[in-house]
């Protein structure tokens, strides 16, 4: 299976619909296949004395609230119909993230074909139930979370894929991720991406192996969401095996808002797109046998017995008579060995291969 890249254009348009456009362009001309935004409320995701995090303050306004941010970063509803009508035309899947029941309600409507769930929500039990409820498939961002936080996140997900009301308490949740049942009813509906939520993340804070521990803990599909500057770790996450790539992207690093500075330019994009297809291309299926091409090579590099100087027919052979080159034919050098004692069948010159 392909690895799903999702080219995450988040809020790079800046509150302008001609630039959701051209991220949307640019994300089907890289190949990507899915482009993806960023749906919510300013009022029901933010309160208004909520604070920025660093990273924030040093890319935007650090005197403005985290609700005037976002306020500016709205996707409009009325704009999501015509991109993703834009993006259907182009070729390539439109998914928005809901961060508020509401916008997921309102994403609900236009048919997405999966939801992505933020990290900052994996602790958002009424929004996670909300996300299973809809009986789509999801992509559980796991950024800033505990392996316990993880845990507990899957354990709503599954209450909400099982049941249409809610639990009546976090016990009534984990009662019921006893079961097997329950582990079955993630198994095919749910996919989880490693991450660090921190833009852009230090490659010291990266910590990539940690996407075996929720392969083997949970046994759901992994990928990783990327947060650092250039191509390096997202191609390498491919490489160690993540199904699901996740990348921001800008039509300029240099634009004001809070992402661009962590988001790759679109010849960016279409080089991780080119690199981790060819990563795919190099991973193979794990067989270890000689490949197509590698025929010609063998028969040309691999050594053959050959006489380490004259023989004559009927004489018997020895080891000082025997020795290996590149021949093309004959007889393997690990074979030479057996030949020692027997009788050679006809008259051999120096350098020529034994026959059996």
């Amino acid at each position: 299976m392909s690895v799903l890249i999702i080219a995450e254009a988040g809020v790079n348009h800046n509150g302008d619909k001609d630039k959701a456009i051209e991220l949307i362009d640019v994300a089907a001309d890289a190949g990507a296949d899915a482009v993806k935004f960023q749906t919510f409320c300013a009022e029901r995701l933010a309160a208004l004395s909520a604070p920025k995090a660093n990273y924030q303050k040093k890319t935007t306004d650090a005197a403005e609230s985290q609700f005037a941010m976002l306020k500016k970063l709205e996707l409009p509803e009325a704009w999501h119909y015509e991109l993703q009508q834009h993006a259907s035309q182009r070729g390539i899947t439109f998914i928005s993230t809901a961060f508020d029941t509401g916008s997921l309600a309102f994403l609900e409507t236009m048919g997405l074909p999966f939801y992505k769930i933020p990290s900052g929500e994996i602790v958002n039990g009424p929004l996670l139930l909300a996300f299973a409820q809809t009986g789509k498939d999801v992509i559980l961002s796991t950024g800033m979370a505990t392996l316990g936080e993880v845990e507990q996140a899957l354990a709503v997900l599954a209450w909400g894929y099982r049941n249409a009301h809610e639990p009546g308490s976090l016990s009534e949740v984990w009662e019921h991720w006893s079961p097997p049942q329950a582990v079955d009813a993630i198994a095919e509906k749910v996919s989880l991406l490693h991450c660090t939520s921190q833009y852009p993340t230090p490659m010291a804070e990266v910590n990539l192996q940690a996407m075996d521990t929720l392969a083997s803990t949970f046994a759901l599909p992994v990928g990783y969401s990327d947060h650092t500057e250039g191509l390096v770790i997202p191609v390498a996450a491919a490489a160690r095996g993540a199904k699901i790539i996740e990348k921001h992207f800008t039509l300029d690093r240099s634009l004001p808002g809070p992402d661009h500075k962590a988001s790759i330019e679109p010849e960016e994009l279409r080089s991780m797109v080119r690199q981790i297809r060819a990563i795919e291309k190099a991973l193979g299926d794990g067989r270890k046998r000689p490949q197509a091409s590698e025929w010609d090579t063998r028969r040309a590099a691999r050594q053959k017995v050959v006489a380490a100087s004259a023989i004559r027919s009927g004489e018997t052979l020895s080891r000082e008579k025997l020795t290996s080159a590149r021949a093309g034919s004959g007889v393997a050098p690990v074979f030479l060995w057996d030949l020692l004692g027997t009788v050679a069948s006809r008259d051999y010159e120096a350098g020529h291969p034994i026959e059996h």
